[in-house]
């Protein structure tokens, strides 16, 4: 008989976590390998973010990297290339349970991607009876429980976004709202230079309009002065690197180390 183990035994904690305000530091992953996501989980993130925006990855990339963190502690989140509603089924049937969409610029956009991760009435989301996320049919509830389990997570990326922040941080299933700081500064005319003063004022008035909704808020900072500026600033969901940062200043240092 095949053993059945009730859904709630496996309880999404990053969300938990997430929503009680606990700091979470996780690391960028665009390398499209299950070997790196697999070492970056022993490295001991809170998280970590596969990307499906700006790297080579999709559904069938992304699931060797999820068994490659299937025993660590580090939660996957995933980025879908955009905000669509038949990208986030197939990642959701794939086996993620927690995604950051991104450039969400209103109420609208965000309340599509709440609805796209939800089984009716809640949502859209399409039904497969055997798919990963329910171990192939082997999860007898889960149905009716996974609803509650799913984080969605939204990036703050354009002006439109910025002047809505308000509205979107209040839509009810909006778990977070990360700010995406190279497209904004770009949007504001800085492009490349997201420590531009301007750029500077308007994450500090997203991360305190974000915190006056009372959800968390996140965001990149690869450099550890910004990590730690951030993180005073009220920023509980923080990436401070990522794998194809770390191993191209790495490889490049060792490089050096032996050139006359």
């Amino acid at each position: 008989m095949t053993q059945t183990v009730p859904y709630q035994s496996f309880p999404n904690s990053f969300k938990r976590d997430l929503l009680a305000g606990k700091k979470l530091i996780g690391c960028w992953s665009s390398l499209a390998s299950p070997i790196t996501a697999e070492v970056l989980g022993l490295a001991g993130f809170d998280w970590i973010l596969l990307d499906g925006e700006h790297s080579p990855n999709d559904v069938s990339t992304f699931i060797p990297q999820l068994m490659a963190l299937k025993d660590s502690p580090t939660a996957p989140i995933v980025r879908p290339s955009c905000n669509s509603a038949v990208e986030l089924k197939r990642l959701l049937d794939a086996g993620f349970y927690n995604f950051l969409v991104p450039f969400v610029e209103s109420a609208e956009e965000a309340r599509s991607a709440v609805s796209a991760t939800r089984y009716p009435p809640q949502g859209i989301r399409g039904v497969a009876v055997s798919q990963r996320s329910n171990r192939y049919g082997s999860i007898p509830d889960y149905l009716k429980s996974i609803n509650d389990h799913i984080c969605v997570m939204v990036q703050i990326e354009s002006l439109a976004g910025v002047a809505a922040v308000k509205e979107i941080a209040a839509i009810d299933g909006i778990d977070s709202i990360f700010v995406g700081p190279s497209d904004l500064a770009a949007a504001l005319g800085h492009l490349g230079n997201s420590s531009h003063p301007e750029v500077q004022a308007v994450i500090a008035q997203v991360f305190a309009d974000v915190k006056a909704a009372g959800k968390p808020v996140g965001i990149l900072a690869p450099l550890e002065a910004q990590a730690r500026h951030y993180i005073s600033l009220g920023a509980t969901f923080v990436g401070v690197g990522s794998d194809l940062g770390t191993f191209r200043s790495a490889t490049q240092a060792l490089c050096d180390r032996y050139r006359d």
